[in-house]
């Protein structure tokens, strides 16, 4: 889902021309002229995520609020789709409180590849980690690939869910879970090499 322009705005500045003269002046007039184009969308999406109309009103003053500090550092070209990341962002952010845990829980359980494991012994990074098991484990994730190594440090150690990694990456959803379950499978591997050698 992305932000629809509805009917063609009629002399109106454009949105390039209006950030550029509130990051000059960080005129708030310029900036809520700018963002009222948009509140209506803002809301929308942050109604469909957040599945609440005052905490989705609430969340459209404190998203112009980012805004105030985001556009002079990020100077947006497509301010349309850029406002769109941000907002979905921010949503993201807000359901963590609380949520996450169960979300992530949740999405493992009903992961395809998981449910194919799941007569499997339990993998470390499953397990309460402790002593020897855990330094290994820090070793192996350093040998991984770039991608692989962040999926499971963000979804592992940071709390974050599938959407969440894919979004700070710019990757979708299917990649996240390859990566992870790819890094599993290497980890594993990794681990089982580390016994043997002491053994």
């Amino acid at each position: 889902m992305q932000f629809i322009t509805g009917s063609k705005r009629r002399n109106e500045i454009p949105d390039e021309e209006l950030i550029r003269k509130f990051t000059q002046s960080e005129d708030l007039e310029t900036l809520g002229e700018l963002y009222s184009r948009y509140m209506h969308l803002v809301y929308g999406v942050c109604l469909k995520y957040l599945k609440n109309r005052d905490d989705s009103m609430d969340a459209v003053i404190q998203i112009f609020e980012k805004l105030i500090v985001e556009i002079p550092e990020h100077k947006p070209e497509n301010f349309r789709s850029w406002l769109y990341v941000v907002t979905k962002n921010f949503c993201f952010m807000k359901l963590r409180s609380g949520k996450t845990l169960l979300k992530r829980e949740l999405e493992w359980q009903n992961d395809p590849l998981v449910i194919m494991e799941s007569d499997e012994e339990m993998h470390p990074l499953d397990e309460e980690p402790g002593g020897n098991t855990e330094q290994a484990l820090a070793e192996c994730i350093e040998r991984l690939k770039e991608q692989q190594k962040k999926c499971i440090e963000m979804f592992y150690y940071r709390n974050k869910c599938y959407a969440e990694i894919a979004l700070s990456l710019e990757i979708d959803e299917k990649a996240v879970k390859s990566h992870l379950q790819n890094a599993k499978r290497n980890l594993k591997i990794c681990l089982e090499e580390k016994n043997g050698s002491k053994g």
